[in-house]
């Protein structure tokens, strides 16, 4: 009997607690599933996006190997439309500036190369269109918009690359004294490995610069 009046006791305890606190929790347990169900449906949509995005992709590389320039540049609009927040569309575009400058398409890569700047994702694809970019512009003796492509700060892997360019519009620009210190810089910030160097010491040579540091 006294077993009973405890297990009593303990369910109107309880009834009284859910009386108290039972909206609340079942307002919480809606909550935390609606969390789940948003996470589930997120993570699915994103695994489908680069599914198809993989595929597009996959299409745009053959017509690249293909050398149809038109079709690569369709393939990358689309992806820049419809799968722009996944690191296909940036790799897209700049296969698809590559594809255009191959072409002698300049408006087309130049166009492919500031969509990397102004949408991708990371910083590398970034520097790389920036780096390219400030290439063709050079070609086409806009030095002042070529340098500003460079200004600023690279990722470490790329900010050799940048002096160097940065270097070569200066050469073109006839400022030697600041093309010696960009090549300089360039050499500074190479990987002592990187047989680049020794291109942009002949450069450097060129315009009457000191000799390379010694590798550590």
């Amino acid at each position: 009997m006294a077993y009973d009046l405890e297990e009593q006791e303990q369910l109107a305890t309880l009834k009284a607690w859910w009386h108290r606190y039972g909206n609340l929790v079942t307002l919480l347990l809606i909550i935390a599933l609606a969390a789940y169900a948003a996470w589930s449906g997120w993570n699915y949509y994103q695994r489908n996006q680069s599914a198809q995005a993989s595929q597009l992709y996959e299409e745009l590389q053959k017509a690249f190997a293909a050398k149809d320039n038109a079709k690569v540049q369709r393939a990358a609009a689309d992806m820049e439309e419809k799968f722009s927040r996944t690191a296909y569309a940036q790799m897209s575009a700049l296969t698809a500036a590559k594809a255009a400058f191959d072409a002698n398409d300049m408006a087309g890569a130049k166009a492919q190369l500031q969509w990397v700047i102004a949408s991708g994702l990371d910083d590398e694809y970034k520097a790389i269109a920036k780096i390219r970019l400030a290439g063709i512009l050079l070609d086409e003796k806009a030095y002042g918009e070529a340098l500003k492509q460079l200004s600023g700060d690279f990722p470490a892997p790329f900010a050799g690359v940048a002096a160097d360019r940065r270097g070569d519009i200066l050469v073109a620009q006839n400022k030697i004294d600041e093309a010696r210190a960009a090549y300089q810089s360039a050499l500074d910030k190479a990987d002592k490995k990187n047989p680049g160097r020794q291109l942009i010491q002949l450069k450097l040579d060129a315009i009457g610069g000191a000799s390379a540091k010694a590798a550590a």
